[in-house]
């Protein structure tokens, strides 16, 4: 993948054009199978036993029972496996008729080969889970450290389909070809055994082959581009729910249900008109390859009952070739039968693998800096210009310095850069135009996963994840105890409702934290970030969504929280403004005022119109 496609977000939200399976995709699939070689392995044995046990039953029935004891006229010419002698053996040593030995033999081989297919389908399906759920497990983990950027501009339903959808559609098409080997090593053994019974008419069979595979195929051919929409609607159909459960509140605030409702019947009947398609494109398939198959058993019982009339061969040996001849044609038919899985499993592939390959990712050090065990926290942005699309730029020719243990407070209108600003701190997008140092030191030579041990960030938007108060305050880092995550959220003044909860820091958290109050998730955001102790805290319009009461709350904590740590406040609220030690003022992403809140007030410019903007929204609610 080139540079410039990394870039071209669109591409990965794109209908893929679909392209034939090769072997180097199923060896990559197959990769993730190979920890579990052994199991794999077992699954082979097992099919192999199963399938040879398959083809002696019909040998039972044709050439034990029908030819050797009701007509008794066996060819010794003709194949038996052997088990014409083994029935004898076994009657004179239990002293029961032959006829009862075939019966309990062929009961006795029945059960060990229904036994050994299903022993072989546990362990086949046994490998397969476990390779996905291993390639699940990569895909996840791979798409978790993508950059921003990519998902500025990936719609997270399609995101979700691959993670969910596509891998499933690998399941299926594995567990398929798992299954076919089952069908083919019958296959080679009733070839062989046809030709042993007649030649001839084996050799006619054999011509008719290629017409199957070649109809199979034209067939196939029509249905590929079917099953790659149904994929794609699929994934609308995922995209289209995930954006409509996540922002139901709005959609019922709105009353646009009804709305949002006709959208997903569209994308829905889209998909049902596709699979409708392809289920009459599978039955008309079904139906061909039936007629097929009864018309060369037709052809069969015309030719052979020509030559057992003429007694060229026996009735059993004729009995034993029809029922070869399926076997002999089934797997073709399960191969075609497949064909719809494998296609499906095509589109899948290349979703997965696309993501897979997306190598976008922040650029890390090659030479990372050594920080010391405790940073001072001064911060010097240097001729610093970006822009997320690079010929819009966000901010330009940012240059400022705040001092070790300062506390900032940033403000503008909206779109100013507030927000870009911090980001960039928090190393959550490149930039080469301009630098960051902290302690003197380039943010671009410490590890992201460093910077953003050292910087705690509070978002207006705080996600609750699923678990406990307190996991939800460690977020499972070892490194914070019980005790420190309890004091986090002492000192934010989230204890008190904390411990009002059913089981206090025990307490389970509904999704996203439905059961708790705007407020109280918003300390208990504090709390998360105050336990990692960082030397540099940011907080991005983290009381915008509080009341009153909520934000006196965090207002009498910040003296605490903002003591010994370099502390940058985004705010809108003029008490948290004021409180700032300096304030610095952006207007279209450049800087156009740095000072204390008196002596920007003094100057009667940006930040004097916008403090008495803000003073008119508080008198008009009065």
């Amino acid at each position: 993948m080139t540079s410039s496609q990394r870039r071209d977000h669109a591409i990965f939200d794109a209908d893929l054009p679909g392209k034939a399976m090769t072997f180097a995709d199923l060896g990559r699939i197959l990769s993730w199978a190979k920890p579990h070689q052994k199991l794999a392995a077992t699954s082979l044995t097992l099919v192999l036993i199963a399938s040879f046990i398959a083809i002696l039953l019909p040998v039972i029935i044709s050439r034990v029972v029908i030819d050797g004891l009701l007509i008794q006229q066996p060819n010794s010419a003709l194949p038996d496996l052997g088990l014409i002698g083994l029935t004898q053996f076994l009657s004179e040593l239990m002293d029961l008729s032959a006829l009862s030995v075939a019966c309990l033999l062929y009961g006795f081989l029945t059960i060990a080969c229904h036994g050994a297919y299903h022993l072989h389908r546990v362990s086949l399906a046994k490998t397969v889970m476990y390779a996905l759920r291993d390639l699940r497990q990569d895909l996840f983990h791979h798409i978790e450290y993508r950059p921003s950027t990519f998902f500025d501009k990936v719609a997270v339903g399609r995101i979700m389909t691959r993670v969910t959808n596509d891998v499933q559609a690998l399941f299926e098409m594995l567990m398929g070809v798992g299954m076919l080997v089952g069908e083919f090593v019958p296959f080679f053994i009733a070839l062989a055994l046809m030709l042993a019974i007649d030649a001839e008419l084996t050799l006619y069979l054999l011509t008719a082959l290629p017409v199957f595979a070649a109809l199979t195929y034209i067939f196939r051919m029509a249905t590929r581009k079917v099953y790659r929409e149904i994929r794609n609607s699929v994934s609308q159909l995922n995209q289209n729910l995930q954006e409509n459960l996540s922002g139901i509140q709005v959609v019922q605030l709105s009353n646009r249900e009804s709305v949002n409702y006709a959208l997903y019947k569209s994308v829905n009947q889209e998909n049902q008109r596709q699979e409708i398609k392809a289920v009459k494109l599978e039955t008309s398939y079904g139906a061909f390859m039936d007629n097929m198959v009864n018309m060369a058993l037709a052809a069969i019982l015309w030719v052979g009952g020509g030559e057992v009339v003429q007694q060229a061969i026996s009735l059993g040996s004729l009995i034993l070739f029809t029922q070869f001849v399926d076997m002999f044609i089934r797997p073709i038919r399960v191969l075609g039968q497949q064909y719809n899985t494998i296609f499906r499993a095509m589109a899948s592939a290349e979703r997965i693998f696309q993501a897979l390959d997306w190598d976008e990712q922040l650029k890390e050090p090659n030479a990372p800096a050594a920080l010391p065990a405790r940073l001072d926290g001064e911060i010097t942005f240097r001729n610093l210009t970006f822009g997320y699309e690079p010929e819009m730029p966000v901010l330009e020719d940012i240059n400022l310095t705040i001092r070790a243990g300062e506390k900032i407070a940033i403000v503008g209108p909206t779109g100013s850069g507030k927000s870009t600003i911090i980001r960039l701190l928090a190393r959550a997008y490149d930039f080469s135009d301009g630098r960051i140092f902290i302690d003197g030191i380039d943010l671009n030579t410490i590890p992201s996963t460093d910077v953003r041990r050292r910087v705690g960030v509070v978002m207006q938007d705080f996600h609750i994840f699923e678990g406990s108060v307190l996991d939800n305050i460690r977020l499972g880092s070892p490194n914070i105890s019980r005790a420190e995550a309890i004091q986090a959220a002492r000192w934010v003044n989230a204890e008190t409702f904390i411990m009002a909860l059913p089981q206090g820091f025990d307490t389970l958290l509904n999704e996203r934290g439905q059961n708790l109050s705007q407020g109280q998730r918003q300390l208990l955001a504090f709390a998360r970030v105050l336990a990692s102790n960082p030397e540099i805290l940011i907080l991005d319009e983290a009381t915008a969504s509080v009341d009153t009461e909520t934000e006196q709350q965090i207002q009498s904590a910040l003296a605490t929280l903002t003591e010994g740590r370099t502390s940058i406040l985004i705010a809108h609220r003029l008490q948290t403004i004021q409180e700032a030690d300096r304030i610095v003022v952006l207007k279209h992403g450049r800087i156009r005022e740095v000072g204390t809140h008196d002596e920007l007030m003094s100057l009667g410019g940006i930040y004097f119109t916008l403090t008495q903007l803000q003073f008119q929204d508080l008198r008009s609610i009065q």
